[in-house]
Parts: C-alpha cells; sequence; structure tokens
C-alpha cells in the first residue's frame, strides 16, 4: 500500500511493472507513475484509487490522492513512521493572583527593599562574594516569619507548586512538597546571575516584583546541552521547544516555576531601575 510497489487496495495485489525506478526523480514508481513521495505525472482515470505518500503529511501518517477526485485527500495511513517529543521540560507560568490569599505586589516591593536596607550581614556577603544588588539567600531564612506578606506568599506560592507537581505527574506517596528555601533578590542596573542549578531541591521557581521597562529576562537552557557532543547549532527559526536557550520575559506579579534541574540565568539588567524578585525552592518531603 505504500506507492513505492504500486499496491492497489481495490485488488490487493502489486501492479504490473513493480519497483519501476523513475528516471526523473530517482524514485520508485508503480505502472501508474506513483511515486513513492509524490506523483510523478498525473494518474491515470481508473475505477480504483492507489496509495501515494505525499510531502506535506503530518508527522506519523501518510495522505494519498484520489484519481476521481483530483486535489481530495483519501485519509492517512498509520504504517509511516513517526516522530514525537520525549522527556519534556516543563515551565509552569502564571499569576500569583490565581490562588488567595491576595499580594500587593507594590507591599511586596517595598518590603524587599526594606529588608535589603537592614540587612547588613547580607550586604556584606555580596560585597565578600562580588554579588551585584542584593540577595538574602546567605543571610535571611525566616522571611515569613518576619514580614506577614511573606507568609501569605508562601500560601500562594504552596499551591502554585502542587498544581505544577500535578501537571508533572509526580507520585509523591503521602509526602508533600515544602518550602525549603525563600530570598530576595535585587539586581541594580549592570546586575547579573551567572548560569546554575538548584541541587537537593525538587522544584524552583521565582515570582517577579519589579521589572522595569529593558530589565532582563529569564534565561532557560536545554538541560542536554553538556550531552550533544558534536551536534551543530540549531537554525535561528529553530521551533521552540527544540531551541537550545530560551528567554521568558515575565511581568510584575508572575510566577514562574520548573525543575530544579533546569540550568537557568539572569542575563545583565540593562534597565536603570532595579530588578526585584523573590525565589524559592521546595523539597520533597
Amino acid at each position: 500500500e505504500t506507492g513505492i510497489g504500486g499496491m492497489c487496495p481495490s485488488k490487493g495485489e502489486p501492479r504490473k511493472g513493480q519497483g519501476r525506478k523513475s528516471k526523473t526523480a530517482g524514485l520508485p514508481v508503480s505502472a501508474d507513475g506513483i511515486a513513492a513521495f509524490g506523483y510523478r505525472k498525473k494518474p491515470p482515470s481508473t475505477p480504483h484509487w492507489c496509495h501515494a505518500f505525499v510531502p506535506g503529511a503530518p508527522s506519523g501518517g501518510r495522505r494519498f490522492r484520489s484519481p476521481l477526485a483530483p486535489g481530495h485527500w483519501l485519509g492517512y495511513s498509520s504504517d509511516m513512521s513517526q516522530i514525537e517529543s520525549l522527556f519534556a521540560t516543563r515551565l509552569y507560568r502564571a499569576k500569583l493572583a490565581k490562588f488567595s490569599p491576595s499580594i500587593d505586589t507594590r507591599e511586596l516591593d517595598a518590603s524587599c527593599l526594606s529588608i535589603a536596607e537592614d540587612d547588613e550581614a547580607g550586604q556584606n556577603w555580596c560585597e565578600e562574594h562580588g554579588y551585584p544588588g542584593y540577595t538574602s539567600y546567605a543571610s535571611l531564612t525566616d522571611l515569613p516569619w518576619r514580614f506577614p506578606i511573606f507568609a501569605d506568599l508562601v500560601k500562594v506560592l504552596d499551591q502554585h507548586v502542587m498544581a505544577f507537581a500535578r501537571d508533572l505527574e509526580f507520585d509523591l506517596g503521602e509526602e508533600k512538597l515544602v518550602l525549603e528555601d525563600l530570598w530576595i533578590n535585587i539586581l541594580p542596573e549592570g546586575g547579573m546571575h551567572a548560569s546554575h542549578i538548584h541541587p537537593h531541591s525538587v522544584i524552583s521557581g521565582t515570582t517577579y516584583v519589579a521589572m522595569p521597562e529593558g530589565t532582563s529576562a529569564l534565561k532557560l537552557e536545554d538541560p542536554r546541552s553538556a550531552r550533544m557532543m558534536a551536534a551543530p547549532t540549531r537554525l535561528k527559526g529553530a521551533r521552540r521547544e527544540l531551541q537550545t536557550f530560551v528567554y521568558i520575559k515575565p511581568d510584575v506579579g508572575d510566577v514562574l516555576l520548573w525543575e530544579s534541574w533546569l540550568r537557568h540565568e539572569v542575563p545583565m539588567n540593562m534597565a536603570e531601575e532595579e530588578r526585584i524578585s523573590v525565589s524559592f525552592n521546595y523539597r520533597w518531603g
């Protein structure tokens, strides 16, 4: 039924001349001139139709023309080779406001700036490690206890993380995904955060508090990059799921979640104003 041998469904047997080579296309054709990858010439008018693979058929199937009705597709054959995507990398994006309690991003912005101003230990750590701007990652582990708005934020994030876990079809058993770390990031103009992963966690993410015009997006990297060996680069216009790097430009009030093994970075902030976010990790059990 492939057209390569000229199988005719009404006869159930090869036509005379099966496997004859096309001098013009270099493809096997049937006696009716039906090539393996399309018609070599217009098929004759016959009381029955024959299969032919035609370029442009969807992945995983063949489609066929009928000589009885020119231009009419007869259907698809499931015996064609298939291409499918495996081992998906999922990215969750939603508004914080999808779940309650409501989070006032202006209050969250003011709280982040206030904490950064008072956190001398965090400021010293940033200076010692050459970190541009401010992070509370190495200095404060109790933000939900210090500020009620962070306690509310955790309640909201818990619900987003569980929604993402359901999408990932995790078998959590009797355990839960629980917050492990929560910290503030403030990047001034010229600040950046180099490529990294979040070891020992299951789900990581960020919610965005201040994203001035022109500030940097989040850059995500294909987790297989180290295994690509001698593979050529992707085409510039490659489909999104095939690109080596993907840039996500979140808005204030967005929350992004990904599995913690996904390498990511924040390129240099080119805006004059500060880029403010709150990042977090969730562990299992």
